[in-house]
């Protein structure tokens, strides 16, 4: 799952956008006939953050194993059922750290 977000450019560069609050952000439709959307970032949560800092940092290490912790602390925060290293569905997972990410929006 975390390698498969890594390889998102479109998600690393929102993500290190939204970093930056107050930064507008152009978003374009492959359809034509809809407008291009400006959407002004706010104060990214800490979710968010994490989510940042743990793709950067899939990025830039060279030891090539990088520990979720902060971000997994995160998804526990917003899912509590996360908490205590259950079995869980990848699935599930990446559907509560996305829909926790726009609560922050």
């Amino acid at each position: 799952l975390s390698q498969n977000l890594s390889q998102t450019p479109v998600l690393r560069e929102l993500l290190k956008e939204a970093k930056m609050p107050g930064t507008t952000v152009k978003i374009e439709s492959p359809e034509l006939f809809v407008e291009p959307q400006l959407i002004k970032l706010d104060q990214p949560g800490p979710l968010t953050l994490a989510m940042y800092q743990f793709l950067t940092e899939m990025q830039e290490t060279k030891k090539g194993v990088v520990t979720p912790k902060e971000l997994f602390a995160q998804v526990c925060k917003k899912a509590i059922r996360f908490k205590g290293y259950q079995q869980q569905d990848s699935h599930e997972l990446l559907r509560y750290l996305l829909d926790g990410m726009r609560a922050e929006e």
